[in-house]
C-alpha cells in the first residue's frame, strides 16, 4: 500500500518581493528578487542608532519606503533570514557568562546528549 500523498503549496508564482537574508555580527546583507524578476542588494549596519532591526530597514530600503511607514504585507511574498551571531559568539566567546544546571537524575545529561551516533547498537561507543 501506498502512502498517502502529502499537499505541498507550491508559491513561487506568488506575486510580490522575496527576501533573503543574512543577519551578522556587523552588517546585515539582503538580497531581494522583484516581482520583475530583477534582483537587488543591500547591505545595512547590524546594529544602528538610527533603526531598530536591520533586516526590517534593508526591506525598506528596497522597497523605497521611508522610516516609520508600515511596510504593506502585499508586496512580499517571502522572507527567509538566517544568522551567524550565536556561532560568532560562540567562536569568539563574546557571548553573556552561562550556567547550565541539571537536577538530581540527570547529572550525566551532557554526556548522554540525542543519543545520535553512527551504530546505534555499536556496544562500544567511539566518540569523535
Amino acid at each position: 500500500m501506498a502512502p498517502p500523498a502529502t499537499t505541498v503549496t507550491d508559491r513561487s508564482n506568488t506575486p510580490g518581493w522575496r527576501f533573503w537574508i543574512d543577519r551578522g555580527g556587523t552588517f546585515t546583507d539582503i538580497v531581494a528578487k522583484a516581482p520583475d524578476g530583477t534582483v537587488h542588494t543591500r547591505k545595512v549596519l547590524s546594529v544602528s542608532p538610527d533603526y531598530a532591526d536591520a533586516a526590517i530597514e534593508g526591506i525598506r530600503r528596497l522597497l523605497g519606503l521611508k522610516a516609520n511607514v508600515p511596510i504593506p504585507g502585499g508586496l512580499i511574498a517571502a522572507v527567509k533570514m538566517g544568522t551567524t551571531v550565536a556561532t560568532n559568539a560562540l567562536l569568539e566567546r563574546t557571548g553573556c557568562p552561562t550556567v547550565l544546571v541539571i537536577s538530581a537524575g540527570f547529572g550525566d545529561q551532557l554526556e548522554i546528549g540525542t543519543q545520535a551516533r553512527a551504530d546505534i547498537f555499536a556496544r562500544q561507543v567511539v566518540k569523535p
